[in-house]
């Protein structure tokens, strides 16, 4: 009996690059490189409101279609095929929660990478974590848009204090704070006896973004099993994970992070297994399947191997 796998890419994937709020070429480079290092042989790219600088990120990237169109409409359009944007084999990229519902609605007709957005981070840290930091932080995804979201876990009631003063500081200042105070008001703090209980909420929640800033972030990690991307230490800022560490920032938000991992290039390929049985070689084979056909009733289907027994 011989046995195998062939590793193909897929034919055409849609990238959805958002585009409501802010220009996010980021996310262009983020669905269009994987596809095409992959290569999958042609990538369609959606954005709502498109800039000059998300096109140009696009075609760098490798899209070959780029299309100004965004929303339940784009994932409808890469979804089934209109008279100008092409049906795709599966959709990527993030999106608010109009997106993300349209992409759960379409699966089936399409593959899709996961359900991701909105936008959400959560930070565990103990009283070695910067306030600064910290709050600049949360502010970084409350940006985003207005359902989007942050989480302190913290066993530091003074560094609470701390973060909600700065927070309330980095405010007066901060361009995009109309957004932000929106996605605040479904952010919050949770004080814990210990980093214990931190993990276990963590593992339980499944953030998108997930932040150690403790003393103890290597044995943390070990215990962590349940987020998009994992940030360890004062100075891994998330924003560097959005633009330029070398990790994918299309990630499983809505805790999908239990089953799924963050975009990549296996994402774009797919497994295809093939097998041949060899006369006189595959006996054993064969009647192992005879036998369990007729276990379930499936006559035909034990037909089809008794003929070749003989």
């Amino acid at each position: 009996m011989k046995l195998g796998q062939k590793i193909i890419p897929l034919e055409r994937t849609g990238a959805y690059v958002p585009g409501g709020n802010y220009p996010l070429p980021s996310s262009a480079i983020m669905s269009c490189v994987p596809a095409k290092v992959a290569g999958v042989k042609e990538i369609i790219m959606c954005s709502p409101k498109i800039k000059d600088v998300t096109i140009v990120a696009g075609v760098l990237a490798g899209a070959d279609k780029i299309f100004k169109v965004g929303g339940v409409q784009a994932i409808a359009a890469m979804a089934y095929g209109t008279e100008s944007i092409p049906k795709v084999d599966k959709i990527t990229g993030p999106g608010n929660k109009f997106v993300t519902f349209a992409k759960k609605q379409v699966f089936g007709a399409c593959g899709i990478d996961f359900l991701a957005g909105p936008s959400e981070v959560m930070i565990i840290a103990d009283n070695s974590a910067n306030p600064k930091f910290v709050a600049a932080d949360f502010l970084a995804q409350c940006e985003h848009d207005a359902d989007a979201s942050g989480i302190l876990i913290t066993t530091d009631k003074n560094l609470a204090n701390k973060v909600k003063e700065q927070t309330e500081e980095f405010l007066k200042t901060l361009k995009t704070s109309e957004i932000a105070k929106k996605a605040l008001e479904h952010s919050y703090i949770i004080l814990v006896d210990n980093l214990d209980e931190a993990v276990e909420i963590a593992n339980k929640k499944a953030p998108e973004h997930l932040e150690l800033m403790t003393e103890n972030n290597e044995t943390l990690k070990e215990k962590l099993t349940c987020y998009g991307s994992l940030f360890l230490g004062n100075y891994s800022a998330e924003a560097i994970g959005d633009y330029c560490s070398g990790t994918n920032h299309i990630l499983p938000t809505n805790k999908v992070a239990r089953y799924s991992g963050g975009l990549s290039i296996f994402d774009f390929v797919k497994i295809l297994t093939y097998q041949e049985a060899i006369k006189g070689k595959s006996f054993d084979v064969t009647k192992t399947a005879s036998h369990l056909a007729d276990t379930e009733g499936l006559m035909a289907h034990k037909l089809a191997c008794d003929v070749r027994l003989d």
